[in-house]
């Protein structure tokens, strides 16, 4: 069973900097797209970063460009989302989403974590 954790959350001050984690674990044949995603309370989930199955081509929502980076350690699997200079609106709960496929013969499916917690106090 494929197992996808989110950590690195915290609580921290505007201006401050965090790095979250997705770490992944199971039977994993190829991996795919990485994707994080955030939800603040009241709001929809919304897409904050993808990084693609080469690691070559990222792509960022435009309220987080220039401030978050995406990364992944191809050999374990491990995804990255550096946040800089943070605001207060970045507030959420960060999930990352990942293409999995366990086996030589099954398609990627996507796989949730469970979500970290971020909070940016002014």
């Amino acid at each position: 069973q494929v197992v996808l954790v989110e950590s690195g959350g915290g609580a921290v001050q505007a201006g401050g900097s965090l790095t979250l984690s997705c770490a992944t674990s199971g039977p994993i044949w190829s991996a795919g797209g990485l994707f994080w995603y955030r939800r603040a309370p009241g709001k929809e989930r919304e897409f904050v970063a993808s990084i693609d199955y080469k690691n070559q081509i990222t792509d960022y929502a435009d309220s987080v460009k220039g401030r978050f980076t995406v990364l992944r350690d191809v050999p374990l699997g491990t995804g990255y989302l550096h946040i800089y200079n943070l605001i207060p609106g970045d507030t959420a709960t960060y999930y990352c989403n990942q293409e999995i496929a366990t086996t030589a013969y099954d398609p990627c499916r996507q796989y949730w974590g469970q979500g970290t917690q971020v909070t940016v106090s002014s």
